[in-house]
């Protein structure tokens, strides 16, 4: 394994009662080391059976698993090095004492011999997620939010080399998401940690990751650098989870004035521009974003999602001109 590569799967495959279409197939990956890599699909495809295979959680039908230079087992074979310095945060917080305090709860995952710095290291770890402030707190009493930086600091106290997270923001409120989000990329900038999470959501993944993996029904279809997957999606799978968009068949595309040579158009609703000229579009509905607009635009029985950011112009039943910037052809190509 390349010195800069932590993780490393190659060719597993891992199914369930003997069905081929659950868990994952023939996955190959590489997790460089300390950056953030995002593994995004839809549910049910496979994301949350490759983190565990990655933890040593599951054992491989097929395929093998590297930490380094070792091969991880399942922990059922016995806890290896590779086992003791990674780190799994679930979504549900199940293993958690609720009558525990914060501090009691996070000082659990001290290793043995670093019970001593105890103080030290648990106020370290409090301050780090900012929750120093709840320490006397049941963990039980907690919101959702709070809950979620306790479990990662009671994760990141030992000091893993690697902190895996399962779609670590899904019980986290919008108000706290972004900051929670800021305090995993200084963990990562600070202490070289490499992290790998598991994320439906597009705002997730694209803020945070350093790598992204696209899986769908238990393979991989596209990995790269986040923002060249979503200029440049070569899927329409990759374009319809990592954007609002229209999907539009060639025939639809011609009503707005694009000429395709493939079966799919797909255009982000940030592509579309509202115009003063052409006014045939009707908006339909206005829906409201916060610092934005999307709104839904018809005409001659084609729909479109466009981004506005001049909120309360447009009024549902108005007409509208629009012009396209840039649009991505998927399927099949037509003659």
């Amino acid at each position: 394994m390349q010195d800069d590569l932590i993780l490393e799967t190659i060719s597993v495959t891992k199914n369930f009662f003997g069905d081929k279409s659950s868990g994952v197939n023939n996955i190959t990956i590489f997790v460089p080391k300390g950056k953030i890599t995002a593994i995004v699909g839809e549910s049910g495809s496979g994301k949350t059976t490759l983190l565990n295979l990655l933890f040593g959680m599951l054992q491989p039908d097929h395929g093998e698993v590297f930490f380094k230079e070792e091969q991880v087992l399942s922990r059922e074979h016995g806890i290896q090095h590779a086992h003791k310095v990674m780190r799994l945060v679930t979504q549900n917080g199940i293993d958690m004492d609720p009558r525990s305090s914060v501090w009691n709860t996070v000082r659990d995952g001290l290793p043995e011999e670093d019970l001593s710095h105890e103080i030290k290291r648990v106020t370290e770890a409090l301050n780090m997620l900012n929750i120093y402030p709840l320490k006397d707190y049941p963990f039980g009493k907690l919101s959702g939010g709070e809950k979620q930086r306790v479990t990662i600091a009671k994760a990141l106290i030992s000091r893993p080399e690697v902190l895996l997270l399962d779609e670590p923001f899904n019980q986290v409120d919008a108000f706290y998401r972004e900051a929670l989000q800021h305090d995993i990329r200084q963990i990562v900038r600070e202490w070289k940690t490499t992290v790998v999470l598991v994320s439906h959501d597009p705002a997730e993944i694209l803020s945070m990751a350093d790598e992204l993996i696209v899986i769908k029904e238990g393979e991989i279809v596209e990995n790269g650098p986040p923002d060249e997957l979503y200029h440049s999606p070569q899927l329409l799978y990759t374009s319809q989870i990592l954007a609002s968009g229209s999907k539009l068949t060639s025939t639809q595309a011609k009503v707005c004035g694009i000429k395709s040579r493939r079966g799919v158009v797909v255009i982000y609703a940030e592509h579309i521009k509202i115009t003063l000229l052409g006014k045939k579009w009707v908006v339909k509905m206005v829906l409201f974003k916060g610092f934005y607009e999307e709104l839904i635009v018809e005409h001659a029985g084609v729909t479109l999602r466009v981004m506005n950011y001049n909120r309360g112009k447009y009024k549902t039943g108005s007409k509208v001109g629009i012009k396209i910037s840039k649009y991505f052809e998927f399927g099949k190509w037509e003659s």
